[in-house]
Order: structure tokens, then sequence, then C-alpha cells
């Protein structure tokens, strides 16, 4: 065989393999940058965070030529401002789709078209071409012999979802109903995704305190803060999979199943102006962090436990160019020079690690002034859905204390802390806890036996 041919069953070989495992987590990667990288350093950022899936905005040529023979899988963009012209000219939509897909295929493993970006929310004058868009770059597609290979959809905000909590009873705003109805047929027919912007950072701060921070995080809540739907009895450890069930339920409700979701955006920023508290760093390394293990364990969501969520993280890059309030130009996982914003992982992260080398040195210990009745409905969680490792202080055990409710909380706090906290978990428990840096004389028993610090 050919060093060609070789090549070839290579790349099919590694996309086989990594497709394999289900769901996947992609990249996004904006045009809102003063100082954008070259095509081939971005492409070599990709390849050494280990990224197999990127969705650009546009069709960046560039992009497209640095992409070929990696095995990357590529979704490409049409522009919203090319949005009607496209939808209104049926050459004009051929003509994008050979210069800008069939022109890189199959060097460029382009996946899926992305037309428009939240058309009906963001330009809704746009709004009677979408599907002729849609229909007319089919068309195209088909004649080129490109039809199974590249799909076509066009991502949607959450805006498009009227009251998406409960999600049992969520349903598409009406006033696009009769753009909707075609639109998810042309969906079912081509055995293409729903694309959805799933963002909890604006559905927490919109919330207004409605929903608590840790669930917009992917956090462990504690039991009375437990969000559950009360049609179906189905409870939501998390925003991001509420969105989900919403657009799913939005679907049906207009008698359509069998068409899955894909998260097109989600992600949270690192930086926020004053008004903007919940804008930082911490969270969104806990949000990405959580997000990837989420989408990578295949787990669904609980009204779609057995449909998988593939998603594109929202960013690659900080757009500065981007309007609006400070965080919308801080999103980015990485600087342009090619340092992290913070260190991310788009691997599976194990889950069997018990200590985090980050919090050598700290304690999660029981706050002393805090009621005995909370401390033990707190205690009762950990030790119980929280899964701590409570055996050391079970009647009979080394660390049992009886009559010192503080220290043995402390005990289970701190192995559920250390435990968790890769993975999102935090040191509070509804204020009964707090972290210390210092070691607290009293629980001897607690450096002693469990520190490995």
């Amino acid at each position: 065989m050919s060093q060609r041919g070789l090549e070839a069953v290579a790349t099919l070989f590694m996309l086989m393999l990594f497709n394999a495992s289900g769901a996947f987590v992609g990249i996004n990667i904006g045009t809102g940058v003063s100082d954008l990288p070259s095509a081939s350093d971005i492409v070599s950022t990709l390849k050494a965070k280990k990224i197999q899936h990127v969705r650009l905005v546009d069709s960046d040529h560039q992009m497209l030529v640095a992409l070929a023979n990696t095995g990357i899988e590529v979704m490409v963009g049409v522009p919203n401002d090319q949005l009607l012209r496209v939808g209104q000219s049926r050459p004009t939509a051929a003509d994008w789709v050979n210069k800008n897909v069939a022109a890189y295929v199959p060097a460029t493993n382009i996946t899926y078209i992305a037309l428009g970006d939240e058309v009906l929310t963001t330009i809704p004058n746009a709004a009677l071409v979408l599907v002729p868009a849609l229909q007319f770059l089919q068309s195209a597609l088909l004649a080129a012999n490109l039809n199974t290979q590249v799909k076509l959809s066009s991502p949607h905000s959450m805006d498009m979802i009227s009251k998406a909590f409960p999600p049992s009873t969520a349903t598409f705003n009406s006033t696009w109903s009769s753009i909707m109805l075609p639109y998810l047929q042309f969906l079912k027919s081509t055995g293409s995704s729903f694309m959805l912007n799933a963002q909890p950072y604006y559905g927490y701060v919109k919330g207004q305190g409605v929903f608590p921070l840790e669930y917009a995080l992917f956090r462990s809540l504690n039991p009375n803060s437990q969000v559950a739907d009360p049609n179906t009895n189905l409870f939501y450890t998390n925003m991001f999979d509420a969105m989900v069930d919403a657009a799913y339920s939005s679907m049906k409700a207009m008698n359509f199943t069998g068409i899955p979701v894909m998260v097109t955006a989600s992600g949270w920023p690192w930086r926020g102006g004053r008004n903007e508290p919940a804008a930082d760093v911490d969270n969104a390394l806990a949000y990405n962090t959580n997000l990837i293990r989420h989408v990578l364990n295949n787990s669904g969501t609980p009204s779609q436990p057995n449909n998988q969520v593939s998603t594109y993280l929202f960013e690659l890059f900080n757009e500065d160019r981007r309007a609006g309030p400070v965080s919308e130009q801080n999103w980015g996982i990485m600087f342009t020079n090619a340092s992290a914003v913070y260190s991310l992982t788009f691997e599976d992260v194990a889950t069997n690690n018990t200590d985090s080398p980050a919090l050598r040195g700290m304690f999660c210990v029981a706050n002393s002034n805090a009621p005995h009745s909370a401390l033990k409905q707190s205690l009762d969680w950990v030790c119980g859905p929280g899964s701590a490792n409570c055996s050391a202080i079970q009647p009979g055990q080394q660390c049992y204390k009886p009559d010192d409710i503080v220290a043995v909380a402390s005990y289970a706090f701190n192995d559920y802390y250390h435990r968790t906290q890769a993975s999102g978990g935090t040191c509070n428990f509804n204020g009964t806890a707090t972290i210390s840096s210092t070691d607290p004389s009293k629980l001897n028993c607690l450096l002693s036996i469990h520190f490995m610090v």
C-alpha cells in the first residue's frame, strides 16, 4: 500500500477510535479577535489540547487548509450576514457549498454546516429564508454527492424556548411556530441534529438567585437545594441538562421525536465587570471541567438518558471585539499567545482520585458556630447521597466521637471535599463548613488518619 494509503487508513482508524465512545466535546473559534493567531498556529494548539472537533463561525479558507489531513472534524458556518443571499438564491447556495465545502473535502474533514447563529432571535427579518436556505444548501450538497458526509442545521438560543423550567412543559415561542414546523421537518428528513446554544451562565444571571450557583456549575447540591421537575419527578443536578431537556420537550410539543440535540455553544466567562461577580476564573474552570466530564461520561439527560449530548465549548480565544459587558469578551480558555487562561483537558477525567494536589494543606472543617441540627443535616447528606467515606466515624471506630459533632462532621466534610473538589465539589454545606489552612487542634484523629498532605 502507498504511503498516502497508509495515512488514509491511519486517519480513518483514529476517527473510529475517537467516535467509539459516543458523545464528544469540541471547541468554538470566533472571529472577534484583534490578534488572532495564524491558522497553522491555531491548529497546533488544537492538536496540543487533543481537540478533535472544532466549530468555525465562518468558513475561513486558511483554517480549512490548515485543518487538512489532521482528522479533526470541522463544522463550518454560514455567517448571519450571508444568510439572506443564500436563502434567496439557489445558485448562490450552490456556489457557497462549492467554494467553502466541496473545494476542501475529503482532505479537510467537514461534517456539518451551521446556518447562521441564533437567527430567529437576533435577526428575525431573515426568519422567512431560514428553511429555504437549508433546502438550497441541501440540494447543493446532494449535487456534490456530499449529503451523507455533511449535515445541515442552524443553532438556536434558549430564548427560543418559552419558560424553559420545568423542562417537561417547555415549548418554543409561538411567534416562530410557522418557521419551526418546516425547520424540524427538515432536520427529521435529513437526519440532522437540533443545534442549541446552552449557556447556564446566562440562565444563572437572569435567574437573579432563583437557582443556586452550584446548580449552574454542575456542583453537588445539598438536600434542601435539589431541583426537580414537578411533572415528571425527575431530579436535575445541573442547569445544562435542564436546558437540553427543555429543547427535547419543545420539539415533542410539536410532535417531533428522534431528533438529537447537539449543543453548539456552552461555556463560562472567566472575567467580568464589577456587577458580574459570577464571571471569574474559579467558576469558569469548574464549569468547563465539569461540562467536559459530564458530556464524556455519555450519561444523557434525566428525560433522555440514552441520548448523548455532543457539545462545543465556548470558546478557544477571548473575543475582545464582542459587544456588551466585560464578560462578553472573556469566554476563551486560551490567550492568543498560546498560553492557557486556566488548565483544561479535553479528555475524560478520572474520577477515582481521592485527593487533589491543589488542596494540600487545605482543610474543609465544620463551622463551630453552626447549629448542631444543621450540622447533623449536612452530615447525613455527605455520608449518604454525598458518598463520603464515613466508615471511621461510625460507632466503635477510631474517629467516632458521639459528643463532638463538629469533629465528626469535619472528618466527613473534608473527605467529601478532597474526593470531589476536582469535579466541582465545594466546602460549604449550607454554611455549616469552611476552608481552613491551619490544623484544627481538636481534630487529631482526622489529621493522623485521613490527611495525606
